[in-house]
């Protein structure tokens, strides 16, 4: 696992992972916008389709104590998006999201 994070508008992160198979999965992209508790913009690439970007928008909502985190994944083409629909990666970010929701209830 590699995660490289300069968490700072034009910084540049980095995660590759491990399937289940063997295979190292890479993403990277850029920071376009950060606003503490509120909200961040970045890019997105995965390394197996570098000429595919998206644009990550995650913001962060509290009601009555909890957060609730909200993600907009946009493409510049369908064509992009239904590749990324149909790669899966919904079942791995549902995993991923479970995963973030115990540390953070660990936390409380």
């Amino acid at each position: 696992m590699v995660a490289e994070i300069d968490l700072r508008e034009g910084g540049r992160w980095r995660y590759v992972t491990t399937t289940d198979d063997g295979d190292e999965v890479g993403f990277h992209g850029v920071y376009r916008e950060i606003v503490p508790n509120e909200r961040l913009v970045m890019t997105e690439v995965y390394e197996g389709m570098p000429d595919a970007q998206a644009v990550n928008t995650v913001t962060f909502t509290e009601n009555a104590g909890r957060t609730t985190l909200h993600l907009l994944v946009q493409h510049a083409t369908q064509e992009e998006r239904d590749l990324h629909l149909n790669s899966g990666m919904e079942t791995g970010m549902q995993q991923a999201l479970h995963l973030l929701e115990e540390v953070a209830c660990s936390l409380s």
